[in-house]
């Protein structure tokens, strides 16, 4: 499970409900009337699952799994997975990895493989793989502008709720004691319209994007791994360029292994 993802939302729930709390209001009141998360939550997926294909509303499930949890290899371990494949590859041939390939858990890099040890053309390999990561991105897509327009709808929604609870307390104007309750109930719809939006949809939608960029760039380090071994270069070089995908700290932790087995070998 990606701790931030939950730990965020967690922690600005945490802060509204203190706000609330300092202000001298009653938490229990924000949940206190079904109208608010019928329009600015159902409503507002509603609006949104007008946008796309029913497939993307009946996969919300995997989406916000995706969101929770992160859904592919660690990139070190595929680095090292790939420096293996280039040894083997370079001291016993490219068919020796067939195999290897059949084992491979990542659909993408058996995929990729496959297409190596079978003799396809490295610039079909890359063209086949790329077309694979681009319509990946376009798929991700769909679910990103699903979270980000219930995001956009949802503020709207808790206007429209606002002004129909308004309309309401108007037609009693005659009962001034129910006022006060009243416009508390009808600004209610609007709180819980910011509060879906900005604390749940958008942030929701945002992870989804960041999880998808960190996909694509994992893919490609993928494809230029899987080319390295139609190309036969050396295990040394593959680390090397690979590693160019980590992060500078873990970066240098592989580069320090690559020289310290080149030493030992």
């Amino acid at each position: 499970m990606d701790i931030a993802t939950l730990g965020g939302i967690g922690a600005a729930l945490a802060a509204v409900i203190v706000a609330n709390l300092l202000g001298g209001g009653n938490p229990l009141q924000l949940v206190s009337s079904a109208v608010p998360p019928l329009l600015c939550v159902f409503g507002s997926f509603a609006a949104s699952m007008a946008q796309y294909p029913l497939s993307v509303t009946t996969g919300l499930p995997k989406l916000f799994a995706k969101a929770f949890f992160k859904g592919h290899e660690n990139m070190s371990e595929s680095v090292e997975a790939l420096v293996k494949m280039a040894d083997k590859a370079r001291r016993e041939g490219i068919l020796s990895l067939e195999e290897d390939a059949k084992k491979i858990e990542d659909e993408f890099l058996r995929k990729g493989v496959m297409l190596v040890v079978d003799g396809v053309d490295a610039a079909q390999v890359r063209r086949i793989l790329e077309m694979d990561v681009h319509n990946m991105h376009e798929r991700h897509l769909h679910g990103i502008g699903y979270m980000n327009g219930a995001g956009g709808f949802s503020p709207t929604m808790g206007i429209i709720g606002t002004v129909m609870e308004l309309i309401v307390l108007m037609q009693h104007l005659d009962e001034p004691e129910h006022l006060g309750h009243g416009i508390a109930n009808a600004f209610l719809v609007t709180l819980w319209g910011l509060a879906a939006a900005n604390l749940i949809f958008l942030p929701i939608g945002g992870k989804l994007k960041a999880n998808s960029e960190e996909e694509v760039v994992f893919r490609n380090m993928l494809i230029e791994g899987i080319l390295s071994l139609q190309a036969g270069e050396n295990p040394r070089i593959v680390r090397e360029k690979l590693s160019t995908f980590l992060p500078p700290k873990a970066r240098v932790g592989e580069a320090g292994e690559g020289k310290a087995a080149g030493a030992t070998a």
